[in-house]
C-alpha cells in the first residue's frame, strides 16, 4: 500500500458518520414555520374570501340600479311605439315597479355606502352599459322591421327574469331587513309582470 493509498483510509475512517436526519428538514423548528406558515396563509385566503363576499353586495347594488334605470330608459325610448294597448299598460306598470325600486335602492346605498349609482367603478358602470345599448339595438331593429310589440315583450320578459336573479342574490347575501324589504317587494311585483310579458301574443 503506498502512502497515498493509506492517508486516504485514513481520512474515510476519521469522518464523521452521515447523519440521515441532520440538516435544515430535520429540525422540529422548520416544520413549526411551515405549518404555522400554512395556517396563517389558510386564514388570509378565508378572510379574504369573507370579506369580498360582504363588499361585493355593494358593487352588486350599484350594479342593479344602474341596470334597472337603463331598463327604464329604454321602456321610456320605445314604450310609445308599441301598439298593444296590453302591452303599453304591462309597460306602464313595469316602469312604475323599476322607478320605484331605483329610487328605494338608490336611499339605502347613500345611507349604507355614501354612494350613488353613478360612483359604480367603471367596470359596473360599462358592462351595464353595453347591456343597454343590446337592448336598444335590438328594439330599434325590431321597430324597423315591424315586430316591434313581440320582440318587446320578450326583451321585457328576459330583464325582469336578469332583474329578478339579481334581487334573490342580494337577498340570500345580506342581513340587512330594510334591504331585503326593498328586495321583496319589488321581486313580487316584477314576478306577476313577468307572465303578463312571457305569455303576450299579438294574436290575442
Amino acid at each position: 500500500m503506498d502512502r497515498q493509498e493509506y492517508l486516504n483510509q485514513i481520512s474515510m475512517k476519521s469522518r464523521p458518520a452521515k447523519n440521515s436526519k441532520s440538516g435544515i428538514f430535520a429540525s422540529k423548528f422548520f416544520w413549526v414555520g411551515v405549518i404555522g406558515a400554512a395556517i396563517f396563509i389558510l386564514i388570509l385566503i378565508i378572510g379574504g374570501i369573507l370579506s369580498g363576499a360582504r363588499g361585493n353586495n355593494k358593487d352588486r347594488l350599484l350594479a342593479l340600479v344602474l341596470h334597472i334605470d337603463n331598463t327604464s330608459e329604454a321602456i321610456g325610448e320605445y314604450q310609445p311605439n308599441v301598439k298593444s294597448s296590453d302591452l303599453r299598460s304591462y309597460s306602464a306598470s313595469l316602469n312604475g315597479v323599476l322607478s320605484n325600486t331605483s329610487r328605494e335602492l338608490t336611499n339605502y346605498i347613500a345611507e349604507k355606502y355614501n354612494m350613488k349609482p353613478k360612483d359604480a367603478n367603471e367596470n359596473i358602470a360599462e358592462e351595464e352599459t353595453l347591456a343597454k345599448d343590446d337592448l336598444v339595438n335590438e328594439l330599434f331593429e325590431a321597430k324597423i322591421n315591424g315586430n316591434l310589440d313581440r320582440i318587446y315583450a320578450h326583451k321585457m320578459a328576459y330583464e325582469i327574469s336578469l332583474i329578478t336573479s339579481r334581487e334573490i342574490q342580494l337577498y340570500k347575501s345580506t342581513n340587512n331587513e330594510s334591504l331585503k324589504e326593498i328586495l321583496d317587494t319589488s321581486y313580487n311585483s316584477l314576478s306577476n309582470l313577468y307572465d303578463k310579458f312571457n305569455d303576450f301574443s299579438e294574436t290575442k
